[in-house]
């Protein structure tokens, strides 16, 4: 073995001991009285196992051989009542560990969804929602077989082990020692096989989050899809991702199906020598058919046992690596984190001023953001427009902190965003996107959002001057009607007026706006527009637009481009210098612009 295997193998061992210690921590240690519980019924289940094994031998000897019928209802009643303790030891400790297994299931994938939430932007640009949805849902199941699988199986077959031995000892010990002799020979092949089933389920879930990404992307793609006539070719990707993993699992499954095939060799040559040394000592008259069938029950049991308890070792390396990738994922920490006490201060709304001073910013190593300076000043609007990729969305995601800046400083009411509560400071900001974030509950939840203990009078305050109330007749239970998954049952007007109502609602200092009115109608956009002019006053408000007609009144207009401020001024200012919104506006107008210009 070389030097990087054992290392290898030494690093292994030492992640497979951190996850075993988290999983008894948070998991096991606290439901130990339930798993006791659970672990004595499997005691008197596996006692149920040897007492009928023992009943074997006065069955045959007692009953069927001298014909004593004053044993056969002794035995019968004996036999009847084994198996009806043992049903009844089943039903409550499977009843039990079920229970106990689907609650760690859930506490975990809960405790998953709570880290993973907190965790900053770009975590999530770099991983795919398909694949965390299988990282939480997948891998957490892995925790659940845990309970079912791994306890129950040690439990009750280490019990039944124990038990059935000790009447096979009981029966000969010398038979039992014939029968048991060949599996110490299979330790080494089951080691080699175990490493292997690791490795091929490690493989097998990250397969798993793979068909699981795709699906995600196809579902949420589905208009893109049939509107490009690409569905077939979309098939086809996701039936080789399929194939990839139905071969990944088949190894992984094989893999443990082979630990069982190797105990059955094992048990094939200890049932052989047993039936030719028993045999001959029947023949000879030194045992009896009752004591040899006994004994033969008993081993019968014992072999069955012994095969799930082997496979359970096959089992923990299945369960590990899932385990391990889980407890991988919780070890992740944002770069976004809440500061120590004391914080900070919010600003008062007339000190709500928004300042960037020297911003470098990157995802990975891709540069967003370089030297980016300027000054929102509190209570004024300012527009930033520029093209595609210059860094617009960016500066929303510092101010709102959903990321941090690489260097420089971002500056509310002149005091540090990172010095300021998470919570607090993400108060102040209500926002506006044009990817509505909406979700499958009622309209009235959606715009509640942001104020849970909002008044009814706000609340219709807020529907009127975002035009809600001008669609809501139309649905079948008004305000609470189901927004549908992503608010596919609103068209993309309604949906960004339910946004723009939770921004009214919200009544932050600070206004964000990103493309508020794209996806509106000339009508709708006149109205909403004005309601957000009205909405503006008196707050600090950033607009981030690429229609520039929207931002024409701007109290100041910044254009970004490759990640800086290349000008600022008002609407006439700009066009009067000639450069780039100058351009953008000729862009967008033509003939227009000529006139617009001084």
């Amino acid at each position: 073995m070389s030097s990087s295997d054992k290392s290898h193998r030494k690093l292994q061992s030492r992640n497979d001991r951190i996850v075993a210690r988290w999983l008894w921590d948070s998991f096991i240690r606290h439901r130990m009285v339930f798993i006791i519980g659970a672990l004595v019924l499997m005691v008197l289940e596996a006692l149920t196992l040897g007492a009928f094994s023992y009943l074997v031998q006065p069955m045959f000897d007692d009953v069927l051989i001298e014909g004593d019928r004053g044993r056969v209802y002794v035995v019968a009643i004996a036999m009847a009542a084994t198996f009806f303790g043992r049903g009844l030891a089943r039903l409550a400790h499977k009843s039990l560990m079920a229970w106990q297994a689907e609650l760690a299931t859930a506490e975990l994938q809960s405790r998953l969804l709570a880290h993973l939430i907190s965790l900053d932007q770009g975590f999530f640009q770099r991983n795919a929602p398909g694949i965390l949805i299988e990282r939480v849902r997948g891998d957490s199941e892995a925790l659940r077989r845990v309970f079912g699988n791994l306890i129950t199986g040690f439990g009750r077959d280490g019990a039944a082990l124990i038990v059935l031995m000790g009447v096979a000892f009981w029966t000969d010990w010398q038979w039992t020692l014939v029968a048991l002799a060949g599996i110490p020979l299979l330790g080494i092949p089951l080691i080699a096989i175990q490493r292997l089933i690791r490795r091929r389920s490690a493989e097998a879930r990250r397969a798993a989050a793979e068909s699981s990404n795709r699906l995600d992307e196809a579902f949420h793609g589905i208009a893109t899809l049939q509107l490009t006539g690409t569905e077939a070719r979309e098939l086809d990707r996701f039936s080789i991702i399929m194939r990839n993993f139905a071969a990944k699992i088949t190894r992984a499954v094989i893999g443990q199906a082979s630990v069982s095939t190797i105990m059955d060799f094992g048990a094939a040559i200890g049932f052989a020598m047993v039936l030719i040394v028993g045999g001959m000592q029947i023949i000879e008259g030194t045992r009896t058919v009752g004591q040899f069938m006994s004994f033969f029950t008993a081993l019968g049991l014992l072999f069955d046992p012994m095969r799930r308890f082997t496979a359970l070792t096959a089992e923990w390396q299945n369960i590990l690596a899932s385990l391990e990738r889980t407890h991988q994922l919780l070890q992740v920490r944002s770069k976004v984190t809440n500061p120590p006490p004391p914080h900070l201060p919010a600003p008062a709304r007339a000190q709500a001023s928004v300042v960037l001073r020297d911003v470098d910013f990157a995802y990975d190593s891709e540069p967003v953001l370089t030297g980016l300076s300027f000054e929102a000043p509190a209570g004024k609007t300012t527009a930033i427009v520029g093209p595609s990729g210059a860094g617009k969305t960016t500066v929303f995601a510092l101010l709102t902190r959903l990321a941090d800046v690489s260097d420089g400083a971002v500056l509310i009411g002149g005091q540090d965003v990172r010095q300021m509560d998470l919570a607090t400071l993400r108060r102040l900001f209500a926002v506006v996107s044009q990817d509505t974030a909406l979700f499958d509950e009622t309209i009235r939840d959606n715009i509640l959002l942001g104020a849970p203990d909002a008044p009814e009078d706000a609340l219709a305050d807020a529907l009127r001057a975002a035009h809600v109330d001008d669609f809501l007749p139309q649905l079948s239970n008004g305000i609470d009607t189901l927004a549908g998954p992503r608010g596919s049952n609103l068209s993309g007007g309604q949906r960004q007026r339910v946004a723009i109502a939770r921004a009214l609602l919200r009544n932050a200092p600070i206004l964000l706006l990103d493309e508020a009115t794209s996806a509106l109608d000339s009508k709708s956009e006149a109205l909403v527009q004005d309601a957000l002019e009205r909405l503006a006053q008196g707050r600090t408000t950033l607009v981030i637009a690429h229609r520039l007609s929207t931002v024409r009144k701007a109290d100041q207009i910044l254009v970004m481009d490759r990640g800086r401020v290349v000008e600022r001024g008002d609407h006439a200012s700009l066009l009067a210098q000639g450069g780039v919104y100058a351009r953008l506006h000729a862009l967008q107008f033509g003939d227009e612009a000529e006139q617009d210009a001084p």
